[in-house]
């Protein structure tokens, strides 16, 4: 249940000029001016408890930019991947939000709140064919990896820029922001996986100043001048594996995994509050 705090949080995100706040924060991020790169990577790594050991370049003064040691690689052997044919495994390092059935058209949210596949995914015929599956929502939080690898195996069908808001996607405006997810900027990729489809949205929120996928690149600035979400044509039938890099946030954020009816079973342990790896099992494909 939302409280007087949260309320108050979520009251002061419509006030702010968001979209500006993320174009400056992407500027500052991206400066290679030593101090001022310096200084940001030093501030964050005082505040946010970050493990420089797992990472290829351990030495912060290594990275060109913030962005470059926020969006930093890890070792591989830092992030196994769940070797089990049938493992369907988590996209990214995260906290579960949510995990659960579509009811028809509905995605939980939080108490009180949900909102539609449809408008989520930016279209009826989109969004039919996972009506009746189930989802799971992985917030990121400042202080986790922002690289997002792929669930399972699976051919890219369609990827779509959907314009938006910039909320915060943390859990206090989860629970005061209605559709949240589904109002903010965000990138929509299906998958043609063995037999079936699934998708991953990349949700956009405050200070996320821009996007990836590694089959298209950055995916910024003009498309966000659009009204109308935008297909994005590079990249389609390009091919990743399991645990292939997928995308980058630039900054935190969340992502959505949606699969049809009958295809994934979750894992127990996969309930709201629960830290989950890159790599790990999540669930078991159906076979």
């Amino acid at each position: 249940m939302s409280t007087f705090r949260d309320r108050a949080f979520g009251a002061l995100q419509y006030a702010l000029p968001k979209h500006l706040l993320s174009r400056l924060v992407y500027r500052l991020t991206r400066s290679e001016t030593k101090w001022l790169r310096d200084r940001l990577i030093a501030a964050f790594l005082s505040g946010y408890p970050v493990d420089m050991d797992e990472a290829v370049h351990t030495n912060p003064s290594a990275y060109a930019s913030f962005n470059a040691f926020f969006t930093r690689a890890l070792k591989p052997s830092a992030r196994p991947i769940a070797a089990e044919h049938d493992a369907f495994v988590s996209p990214v390092d995260g906290t579960v939000s949510q995990c659960g059935a579509i009811h028809d058209d509905r995605l939980f949210q939080a108490k009180g709140q949900n909102y539609s596949l449809a408008d989520l995914l930016a279209g009826q015929d989109r969004a039919r064919k996972y009506r009746g599956g189930s989802f799971v929502t992985i917030y990121l939080a400042p202080y986790n990896y922002h690289r997002i690898h792929m669930p399972f195996d699976g051919a890219v069908r369609e990827t779509i820029y959907v314009p938006g808001d910039l909320f915060s996607v943390n859990a206090a405006t989860a629970r005061t922001v209605p559709r949240l997810f589904a109002r903010n900027e965000r990138i929509v990729c299906d998958f043609e996986a063995a037999r079936t489809h699934f998708a991953m949205v990349y949700v956009g929120a405050l200070h996320v100043g821009s996007m990836e996928t590694t089959w298209c690149g950055e995916v910024n600035p003009p498309p966000r001048r659009k009204k109308q979400p935008v297909a994005i044509g590079t990249g389609l039938g390009a091919t990743l594996a399991k645990g292939d890099e997928a995308g980058r946030f630039n900054m935190g954020s969340t992502v959505i995994v949606i699969t049809p009816p009958d295809y994934v079973t979750w894992s127990a342990e996969l309930q709201p509050g629960a830290v989950v790896r890159m790599g790990q099992r999540i669930g078991v494909v159906r076979t």
